[in-house]
């Protein structure tokens, strides 16, 4: 039954009770009075009661949202940190390997050095030695290499890199013909003239009018005059060495090996 209901049945109830009464009537209102006083002290201390429930409930939703979220971020950082934690593993062997290798590159270049000062030298001297062709080109490159070596700022692969390369350059021209023009100095003169390289076979000369052939005599070590019968030979080989005639045989004179002239 609604409590609306129950009260106004109670007080018609208290009502019969006092006319029949009588006398007490006075009495029987006062205590229908005290009833519905602490019904309604208590209907409200349930309503409160019922507020703070609420409320109660309100912050346990909140509270467990929070605790959730938080659950999830603290996955969220374990796999992080445990991520993290292999990356640092990881950086930590390649620091010591770094290390390593720059203690292997020391001694490398602690050894390698003299090497590379020997090897530099061997090709000056090689320079000397040789059938005076490019050599304004070729001591060039030997002095760029006696630069580098002293660069501290060039690593000691670097260097061995481009005395190799040097190396390199100076055995191809053992394998190949060459035609260029330069000039040369003979009794106190200079003239433009074009050369002809054989590998490191021959080297010989021609004027630009074809009316003077000569060659590089390795074995006196001075140039010297040829007659008119290589004259033709010479400038078929500079005409083959720049592509514009196929390959063919050239007799032209060559020093034999221990020869002395």
């Amino acid at each position: 039954m609604p409590k609306d209901r129950r009260l106004s049945c109670f007080v018609t109830c208290a009502a019969v009770a006092a006319l029949a009464a009588g006398p007490g009537l006075h009495a029987a209102e006062e205590a229908v009075a005290d009833a519905i006083a602490e019904q309604t002290q208590a209907d409200v201390t349930a309503a409160q009661s019922q507020t703070r429930i609420d409320d109660l409930d309100d912050a346990t939703s909140r509270n467990l949202a929070a605790y959730r979220v938080a659950m999830q971020r603290l996955d969220s950082l374990t796999i992080y940190n445990d991520q993290l934690s292999r990356l640092i593993t990881s950086q930590q062997g390649e620091i010591g390997s770094i290390e390593r290798q720059t203690n292997e590159i020391e001694a490398i270049e602690t050894g390698a050095l003299p090497l590379m000062i020997d090897m530099i030298d061997a090709l000056d001297e090689l320079l000397g030695a040789d059938v005076p062709f490019l050599l304004g080109e070729r001591e060039a490159r030997v002095g760029r290499l006696r630069e580098l070596i002293d660069r501290a700022d060039v690593t000691a692969g670097e260097k061995f890199r481009r005395v190799m390369e040097a190396y390199l350059v100076e055995v191809e021209f053992g394998r190949t013909i060459e035609a260029y023009r330069g000039e040369l100095q003979r009794d106190g003169a200079v003239r433009t003239v074009d050369f002809l390289r054989m590998g490191r076979v021959g080297l010989y000369y021609q004027t630009l009018d074809g009316a003077e052939t000569g060659r590089w005599n390795p074995s006196s070590r001075q140039w010297e005059t040829l007659d008119d019968a290589a004259r033709r030979p010479v400038q078929t080989g500079l005409r083959i060495a720049r592509k514009q005639a196929p390959p063919e045989l050239l007799t032209l004179p060559v020093n034999a090996p221990g020869a002395s002239t």
